[in-house]
């Protein structure tokens, strides 16, 4: 099966990537429009009708190829037939990735589609609608950019590094001491950006455009495609302890490899 984004891709994946390239038409359409927006439980926490659209788009278009899998998605939350024969496939979706950026105006976002064959990530998408940049993993298959291989970045040490966070909603509370680790980091006189989208910290760190990513209290709809193109790319994915990540941990550290240990013993 050719593909311009990866290389014999699987039936999953090629499904993955036409669901994120109609939602990614769709929202880079509604971009600088006018549009109902709302919060959640927190005050910043923000759902447009284009988060809706676009995860019933991508849903949609699953469904019609694979009626019987199950999904775990940003708004509409766990759907399909748990107990069909194919159940084992899961789809992890977030259809707005960078939501309080997209209601303002800002033009950093992503659509971000994960599939789990019994538990374990074997296809990853996200697609940055506004510049056409496609990322997708597949497992065993390495890390793409628009058809081109990717691979992470091969900075030595944490002191050359340069690299991305993001802050969960409850910050003022300093969860697991979030607003403590930044403050380490900064003390280091590191360059550190915030783009407002875990989706895109990811493939940008598979990229080699980061060296690094940490954050907390992130959703498994904000990592789940992510972290298969990290470790598809070369890099390495933990919790802040240094052990072994899954996609509903509390705690995400994300490098090239090379660096991770040093990232570590800041977090820890």
């Amino acid at each position: 099966m050719n593909n311009p984004y990866i290389n014999s891709p699987s039936s999953l994946c090629t499904v993955a990537i036409e669901a994120a390239l109609i939602a990614g038409k769709l929202l880079k359409e509604g971009f600088g429009t006018s549009f109902s927006i709302s919060s959640k439980k927190e005050r910043h926490d923000l759902v447009t009708e284009y988060d809706v659209r676009s995860e019933k788009t991508i849903i949609s278009h699953i469904t019609s190829v694979y009626p019987d899998h199950i999904f775990l998605a940003e708004e509409s939350g766990t759907s399909g037939t748990a107990d069909s024969s194919d159940s084992s496939v899961r789809w992890v979706i977030d259809p707005l990735d960078g939501t309080v950026n997209f209601a303002h105006g800002v033009p950093v976002f992503a659509v971000s589609i994960a599939a789990e064959v019994r538990g374990e990530l074997t296809c990853g998408v996200i697609y940055h609608p506004l510049l056409d940049e496609l990322f997708v993993a597949e497992k065993g298959k390495g890390a793409w950019l628009n058809g081109k291989q990717i691979h992470v970045s091969t900075t030595q040490t944490l002191s050359d590094s340069f690299l991305v966070t993001g802050f969960p909603y409850s910050v003022s509370s300093n969860p697991s001491d979030c607003i403590d680790h930044f403050y380490r980091f900064l003390k280091l006189g590191l360059p550190i950006r915030r783009l407002g989208s875990a989706a895109l910290d990811l493939a940008y760190t598979a990229a080699g455009r980061f060296d690094g990513f940490w954050e907390v209290e992130l959703s498994p709809w904000d990592v789940a495609a992510g972290v298969l193109l990290v470790e598809e790319a070369g890099g390495k994915v933990s919790q802040y302890s240094g052990d072994a990540y899954a996609i509903s941990d509390r705690t995400i550290a994300a490098t090239n490899g090379v660096i991770h240990e040093e990232i570590i013993e800041v977090l820890r």
